[in-house]
């Protein structure tokens, strides 16, 4: 809501016709543009803030006291959330989608299986960007920074999590998973069997992805009597195993000797996978309700998720 305000008062409305077509007393109104300008004051360069003060004033001041006066005013260097970009499109099925599963409890939760595929790297994205802004307002658009996902060399991987349990780690060698592939290398060994131990209440989560989405697979699926989530396009901010992807990620950083091969990288990932915490990926799924409300809240947009 509160961006919705400033966007039309940035567009050029007036105040009274924002409280308006907001809905929200003209008070609140006038209380959120003063705090946006007065951020957006602050919300400069360190290097411009040192500029400007030494041809205003003549005085050459350090970037500590830059930084330090910043902190006064509540803001300190982050990193700007990336996402993938959405479109209006995208917005309204997210909305749909949560507004259908809104009201899920733990139980329900409990028999999704969530999988995705990632892509780990030997090399570091060293593109340390920083933004500064007050607390709580990462997934504000001016802090989020969109791009495509890209490759580097390294492994990608196929993963699953469930509450109590997932999935190994799958290994993609040669080329991607397409249709044929990914029901022999997921489906068949991985999928399937889990399916059978978890019963008819089984869900299967999956991207939609287009080899996803091949006859064969969906013939495979229906033999199985699998059970497969309709999901919403462009959002890893709903999907717990982005989570665990960026817990795998710090943790082989953390290692004591970081990998240096591919085939050191491949160890690392599989041990660190198999040593996160099951008690983490649970908290994680139970999630899903906050998950599912943060959506509906900003109305289809980014989530801090």
């Amino acid at each position: 809501m509160a961006w919705r305000v400033i966007g039309r008062l940035e567009s050029g409305k007036t105040q009274r016709s924002v409280t308006d077509a907001v809905g929200v007393a003209r008070s609140i109104v006038a209380r959120l543009w003063d705090r946006f300008k007065k951020q957006e004051m602050l919300d400069v360069d360190q290097g411009q803030l040192q500029r400007q003060l030494l041809l205003t004033r003549g005085r050459k001041v350090s970037s500590q006291t830059v930084r330090n006066r910043l902190h006064e005013g509540g803001l300190y260097a982050r990193r700007p959330m990336v996402c993938i970009p959405l479109t209006p499109r995208h917005c309204a099925a997210r909305k749909r989608w949560d507004a259908e599963h809104r009201d899920w409890e733990q139980h329900d939760w409990s028999q999704v299986l969530f999988t995705d595929k990632s892509r780990f790297s030997l090399e570091c994205d060293i593109r340390r960007v920083f933004v500064w802004r007050d607390r709580g307002t990462q997934s504000n658009p001016a802090f989020v920074r969109e791009r495509s996902q890209y490759r580097r060399s390294g492994w990608m991987v196929w993963g699953g999590i469930s509450i109590g349990g997932r999935m190994d780690l799958h290994i993609i060698r040669n080329g991607t998973l397409m249709g044929r592939r990914y029901a022999d290398e997921i489906l068949r060994p991985h999928i399937i069997p889990y399916a059978g131990a978890i019963g008819d209440s089984f869900v299967f989560q999956e991207d939609n992805a287009r080899p996803h989405r091949a006859c064969l697979l969906e013939n495979m699926l229906e033999a199985e009597t699998i059970q497969r989530m309709e999901w919403p396009a462009c959002s890893p901010d709903l999907n717990p195993i982005e989570h665990v992807w960026d817990m795998l990620g710090r943790r082989i950083a953390a290692r004591r000797r970081p990998p240096a091969t591919v085939r050191d990288l491949e160890i690392a990932l599989l041990e660190e996978w198999n040593s996160i915490p099951q008690s983490l990926i649970d908290n994680l799924i139970v999630s899903m309700a906050n998950r599912c409300a943060a959506v509906l809240y900003v109305r289809g947009d980014h989530t801090p998720y």
